[in-house]
């Protein structure tokens, strides 16, 4: 508002000033609002901007060592139906074995993290004007974040679904939950756990890389400080103007 105002008043005095009565003020005025707002391909740019930056970090953080298992929002625990199970096992003094078969969980989880970032990348590049201006201007701070649940989920957990398998058996997990529920079904009286462990840790490995998602797409709609280029800056001060 100060520079349409800044840009008017100057208008008004050259007017004045020097003669120039020919000088559409209105117009002057409506040249700067435009510049002042985004157009479609910019809003369009900087939404897969901020949700590329978003998912880059989010792949990298999660796919290190320790991505997932120092992270205490998204460390992968053993299966509900299992946690008896450890809390008994543990009660026996099998704590090693609790902390390892945890452990390899998370490890196949960080491996297969590494494999998200293309999908993301080819659902951005799909992305119509539409979808980035509705993102862009809703009021869920997750937008972004639930248009890739709907455009990826399907495609990452095919994906995910034999990284798991490979990683569970590579990093022990397999062995690790063989012993674990072998020794835990020869307790008496025990029921017996068999779970699904490859689609268990595939859900919780996504629900734990769309939540990493959405914590860096709300860091670029609150603050600016995160908006790191002039496109960014632009494109969500004017959805902050809208809010």
């Amino acid at each position: 508002m100060k520079k349409v105002f800044s840009i008017s008043l100057l208008a008004i005095l050259l007017c004045g000033n020097n003669g120039f009565a020919q000088i559409n003020v209105s117009k002057i005025i409506k040249q700067a609002t435009a510049v002042a707002n985004p157009s479609s391909d910019e809003i369009a740019s900087a939404i897969k901007e901020a949700l590329s930056n978003g998912v880059s970090s989010s792949t990298s953080k999660l796919s290190a060592t320790d991505g997932f298992l120092k992270n205490l929002a998204i460390k992968i625990l053993l299966p509900p139906e299992a946690q008896k199970a450890e809390k008994a096992l543990r009660g026996l003094g099998l704590n090693q074995l609790c902390d390892n078969t945890i452990t390899s969980l998370n490890r196949a989880a960080e491996a297969a993290a590494k494999e998200a970032l293309p999908i993301f990348v080819s659902s951005i590049k799909q992305m119509q004007f539409t979808d980035a201006k509705n993102i862009l201007l809703s009021k869920e701070k997750d937008a972004g974040t639930k248009y890739f649940k709907g455009a990826t989920t399907e495609q990452l957990t095919a994906a995910f679904k034999p990284i798991i398998q490979s990683s569970l058996n590579k990093v022990g997990s397999t062995k690790y939950w063989a012993e674990f529920s072998t020794r835990y079904n020869k307790i008496p009286f025990a029921t017996k756990i068999n779970p699904d462990l490859n689609a268990y840790v595939t859900q919780k490995a996504l629900d734990g890389l769309f939540l990493e998602i959405a914590s860096e797409e709300l860091k670029i709609r609150d603050n600016s400080v995160f908006r790191q280029s002039a496109l960014l800056q632009k494109v969500f001060g004017y959805a902050d103007k809208l809010r």
